[in-house]
């Protein structure tokens, strides 16, 4: 096994009315539809505790993403001066990883709607989380 190597196996997808990132909104409380995580068969048993109501970190692969880009005018307005990606969400960046927070509405088996996600209809999920806050 190569050590430099990273590969990812999705473990869901997402099915959004959003298909056109242009009108996407470019976080998720911005407007975003309810969207569903659908998620693959050999993960059940993992999303069995999650219910309706839990908050989730949601980690996407924003495979539409522009890989070799560095710097970005911040919200893709070019009268933000431009930033390094790093210092910023945009989804073109060496290693688009999405992160967003959501909301599960219901859950149906390995289908779930959630509340809050920007991301097009037909990205990878990698990862699912709870938001943890400081009690």
């Amino acid at each position: 096994m190569d050590p430099s190597r990273i590969v990812l196996d999705p473990i869901g997808v997402v099915e959004s009315p959003l298909t056109d990132p242009a009108v996407a909104p470019k976080q998720g409380r911005e407007g975003a539809p309810d969207a569903w995580l659908v998620f693959d068969e050999r993960v059940l048993d993992g999303l069995r505790d999650i219910r309706p109501g839990d908050e989730l970190i949601v980690l996407t692969w924003l495979d539409r993403a522009e890989r070799d880009v560095l710097r970005v005018h911040p919200r893709d307005d070019l009268s933000n001066p431009l930033q390094g990606v790093f210092s910023t969400r945009s989804a073109d960046r060496p290693n688009p990883i999405g992160l967003h927070e959501v909301e599960v509405a219901s859950v149906d088996g390995l289908r779930m709607r959630v509340r809050h996600l920007e991301a097009l209809d037909g990205t990878p999920v990698v990862d699912v989380k709870p938001v943890l806050r400081a009690r």
